[in-house]
């Protein structure tokens, strides 16, 4: 009998660099490698967010892939103009409002009613179309590669599949990947994916009319509407909507960025059908509306911004955008910060356009949606001054755990970013064609009209003020960006408890609940990645100290 194969050591991420030419932070090493390359071999920034992406298909398959969708938040230095990429997946048409009513949560995760129209590899191709240098085929080579080859199985990767490891049972075609011999596969054993390979490869030769309409739509249509569920499994797998001409239909959207000016800083975002840019913008106008800015006003901003976020945001007509983001009406709902916690839940403002005194807060307030703690974000910029900021993700961890047999790709469970209901009036119920809300928040920050910092995160609808802090404590509290990121985060969404890191309980639980916060532990919030411009040329890239495992920054030079 062969001896077992020895088991190597998963590569070290180092989440800090400095240096010149370009720079790219992720939370994997190999996908950090894939930008790194494309920049060394003459391509922009774009080009190498798309390159890091695929690979993030490959190493971070529970977070994202060719069959999710994402925003990205880009800085055309030639131009010296913000640009936005909606690529959010969409509804089936056949979805209404009542489609996931009474349907308990968690098997609308796990199966394929959850399933929404994927919109990354339609983002792929118009940014690249519009802003790269790369074709597609060229952007996917070095994640074939990846896929081909295999990585190393890291600890995070093994705990994710561990956790997974009952619903992909009962898949045939995920447990077939994602569990060999029965379990997942070891720390340090080498992960090979060769369907995705495949899919990949044939995907650059023959564009994305392939998905979206073509053989590989044909599949992922078959997939939903009849998942692969295990011979004598008792999980009831729900069949989905989706038809082939729903990706015939699909379009990615250039959309205008929200902008907000904080400190003498316009600070750009995602606009609908992402909250993040609206939520984060709301926030920091309140917080500026205030005489003094500490922990305390960060978790009342972030709570009074989550409230008008649940009245008013979705993927429908009429999102009073310009009246959220106005000075006027922070000011009118900054006028509720107080001393001590307000009563939970705060209720919604009226970004109405007027705005006197400081009106009692009227409405009830829309309960904060379950949302998957996944996704990933990565930070890119390049040595012509071009910079972007990616949230991509297939929603909860491991998507809607079902694999598209043959092709090595999971599906998303998008759809369960809508609201179940029943909820009358609430902007986010689903329907045909319509994007879930999101709280993905790739952010871009500039001063004088040059681009400064950039950073994002994952985390679900935590990812709003895992952004939210690293800007506070970046700016507010005079924090490096590697401190910013590395300190103890707290999440107020207007809820009735601040859900908060160990670290952060620990320095700061006793001052606080002494002004009336309430707090329940949260093991870890967020996976952030950032990166911001020193002067003369030099860039700092930034990714998580151990968050997820770590992530990986890399500079293109570390010397001029």
């Amino acid at each position: 009998m062969p001896a077992p194969a020895a088991l190597a050591q998963p590569p070290q991420k180092v989440p800090v660099a400095e240096g010149y030419g370009g720079a790219v932070a992720t939370v994997d090493l190999d996908a950090s490698k894939a930008a790194i390359s494309v920049l060394r071999r003459g391509g922009n920034a774009v080009d190498a967010a798309v390159a890091a992406g695929a690979v993030l298909g490959v190493t971070e398959p529970y977070s994202a892939g060719l069959a999710g969708g994402g925003f990205m938040v880009y800085y055309d230095a030639r131009q010296r103009k913000v640009f936005t990429i909606d690529g959010r997946e969409t509804a089936p048409q056949a979805m209404t409002a009542t489609s996931l009513e009474g349907i308990p949560f968690e098997e609308g995760v796990t199966s394929g009613l959850s399933a929404g129209v994927p919109g990354t590899v339609a983002n792929w191709d118009l940014a690249l179309r519009r802003f790269g240098t790369l074709s597609l085929k060229q952007a996917l080579q070095p994640a074939i590669e990846v896929a081909a080859k295999g990585f190393v199985v890291d600890q995070t990767f093994y705990d994710q599949t561990d956790a997974n490891a009952a619903r992909f049972k009962d898949i045939a075609s995920t447990a077939k990947l994602y569990l060999p011999n029965g379990a997942p596969p070891p720390v340090g054993s080498v992960f090979r994916n060769p369907e995705l390979a495949a899919t990949y490869r044939e995907l650059g030769r023959r564009g994305p009319g392939w998905l979206y309409g073509g053989r590989l739509g044909e599949e992922i249509v078959a997939t939903v509407k009849n998942p692969p569920v295990t011979p004598g499994s008792t999980r009831n797998v729900r069949p989905g909507l989706m038809e082939l001409s729903d990706l015939r239909a699909y379009r990615a959207l250039m959309r205008e960025p929200t902008k907000i000016s904080y400190k003498g800083l316009d600070v750009y975002g995602m606009a609908p059908p992402s909250s993040g840019g609206s939520t984060v913008g709301e926030a920091l106008n309140i917080l500026e509306a205030l005489p003094r800015v500490g922990l305390h006003e960060y978790l009342e901003a972030s709570r009074l911004a989550f409230a008008d976020r649940g009245r008013y945001v979705g993927d429908i007509p009429g999102v009073p955008l310009r009246e959220l983001l106005s000075d006027g009406f922070a000011k009118e709902r900054a006028c509720l910060v107080g001393d001590t916690a307000m009563p939970h839940p705060a209720a919604p403002g009226q970004p109405d356009g007027s705005y006197e005194g400081c009106p009692p807060a009227t409405g009830a307030a829309t309960p904060v949606a379950q949302e998957g703690p996944e996704t990933t974000h990565l930070v890119v910029a390049d040595r012509w001054g071009n910079v972007l900021a990616y949230n991509l993700t297939i929603e909860s961890t491991g998507g809607n755990g079902i694999v598209v047999p043959g092709r090595g790709v999971l599906l998303n469970n998008e759809l369960t970013d809508f609201t179940f209901g029943p909820a009358p009036g609430d902007p986010n119920l689903p329907g045909p064609g319509k994007r879930p809300r999101s709280s993905m928040a790739p952010t871009l920050v500039f001063d004088d009209g040059r681009p400064v910092l950039a950073a994002g995160s994952p985390g679900g609808s935590t990812i709003i003020t895992t952004v939210l802090q690293i800007l506070l404590n970046r700016y507010e509290f005079g924090m490096s960006l590697p401190d910013a990121l590395a300190a103890p985060r707290a999440t107020q969404r207007n809820t009735a408890q601040t859900q908060a890191e160990p670290a952060f309980l620990a320095r700061y639980q006793a001052e606080l609940e002494a002004k009336g916060h309430s707090f329940a532990p949260n093991p870890e919030i967020g996976a952030a990645t950032a990166l911001e411009f020193l002067g003369r040329n030099r860039i700092q890239a930034v990714a998580e100290p151990s968050r997820r495992g770590g992530g990986s920054a890399m500079v293109v030079s570390a010397s001029r």
